[in-house]
């Protein structure tokens, strides 16, 4: 666990102007970590490499009540670049952020992500699509990543929250301001069974020139981002292209061409968007074993999703990996594993039994997606 001090170094230099990763990288070489160069003299500083700007910050700077009486809370965390807790996808971004302030589980920020955002003023069916693919998507095994705003957002945590499932807001503003104010009661629920992210320091409110922040983050941390519903000017768009700049998947639902909020993601079709109308349109997409494996090389071993007791018998696990993350019935399995359908509808009991498993509509099954905290 890292010392009090250091965690309230971490929030002064997240408020610094002027410092990048590779500069504090640097920095600390000659000046130990964050409490070091924070407690050198200017002079140090300076010799260190640490910009002119953020010297002149650092000479006053001093933590704030607010930052002392926050990381009290053990649901809080200060995640700096340097953690191995931090999350292996955005260090592809630049720059990255310094910090992350996150209110939850640490373990989900490194789980297997897929954002779903899209219209703040949706229909009722663009809400209820958003809602359901979150739902089965959650299901599946992925976390569900969004930005807490109204619509399409809030409908998303709200699918992976039925879900059982994990579910991680990104915000435009510090972990410790809720925008918009009425999904304070959503936050709390997201925190118990997710997390709460952002990069900007406590206290920041939501300014305009945050979101687009914000929404690189969302691109960044997910396997792709879903557009449910957007105009044509719609922010989502933004979120979408940051997510195929950074090689991430992007997918679209298409709408009627009466309706306004369709042509955001007509466009993004057009542009290479895989048209999107079930979940098995996103996860036959999807490479889970290459991002655990991206994880792994810099963290600790992967978890497998959701986590399988120690001691599983071969067989059964050999049918809970062929059953891998959307449901499917006993006669794939079959085909799928070469057992005897005996066999299969045996095995499929007893794992529905020790909680692996749930029967799904139409005969089948799916995993069961076990909430961390």
């Amino acid at each position: 666990m890292q010392r009090a001090d250091e965690l309230l170094a971490w929030m002064v230099l997240s408020r610094a102007p002027a410092l990048d990763t590779p500069g504090l990288r640097c920095a600390f070489d000659r000046l130990g970590g964050a409490s070091g160069l924070i407690n050198s003299s200017d002079a140090a500083r300076r010799a260190a490499g640490v910009p002119a700007a953020a010297c002149e910050f650092l000479a006053t700077a001093a933590p704030h009540v607010l930052e002392r009486a926050w990381i009290e809370d053990p649901t809080h965390h200060v995640v700096p670049f340097t953690d191995a807790r931090y999350p292996c996808a955005l260090r592809a971004l630049r720059p990255y952020p310094l910090v992350l302030y996150v209110d939850g589980s640490t373990d989900s920020l490194n789980d297997p992500q897929i954002s779903i955002v899209g219209s703040r003023n949706p229909s009722a069916a663009g809400r209820n699509i958003a809602f359901d693919f979150a739902e089965s998507l959650a299901t599946c095994g992925l976390a569900i990543t969004s930005g807490l705003a109204e619509g399409i957002d809030s409908a998303a945590h709200r699918g992976a929250l039925a879900a059982q499932g994990i579910t991680l807001a990104v915000l435009g503003s510090g972990a410790d301001v809720i925008y918009p104010k009425h999904n304070l009661t959503l936050s709390e629920e997201i925190r118990r069974q997710g997390a709460l992210i952002s990069e900007f320091p406590l206290g920041e409110p939501p300014r305009r020139e945050n979101f687009p922040r914000r929404n690189r983050l969302i691109a960044a941390l997910s396997l792709g981002t879903l557009v449910v519903e957007a105009a044509s000017r719609s922010g989502s768009l933004i979120t979408a292209r940051l997510a195929g700049d950074h090689n991430r998947e992007v997918f679209a639902v298409p709408g009627s061409i009466q309706n306004p909020l369709s042509r955001g993601c007509h466009e993004l079709i057009r542009q290479g968007a895989k048209l999107t109308e079930t979940t098995a349109d996103i996860l036959s997409e999807l490479d889970f074993s290459a991002f655990l494996g991206r994880v792994g090389a810099r963290t600790a071993a992967p978890r497998p999703l959701p986590e399988i007791a120690a001691g599983m018998d071969k067989e059964h696990k050999i049918l809970l990996d062929a059953l891998g993350f959307e449901p499917a019935d006993l006669d794939m399995l079959v085909v799928r594993t070469g057992f005897k359908a005996e066999a299969v509808s045996s095995i499929m009991l007893i794992l529905e039994l020790e909680g692996h498993v749930q029967a799904a509509p139409g005969g089948r099954y799916s995993r069961v997606v076990r909430s961390r905290r």
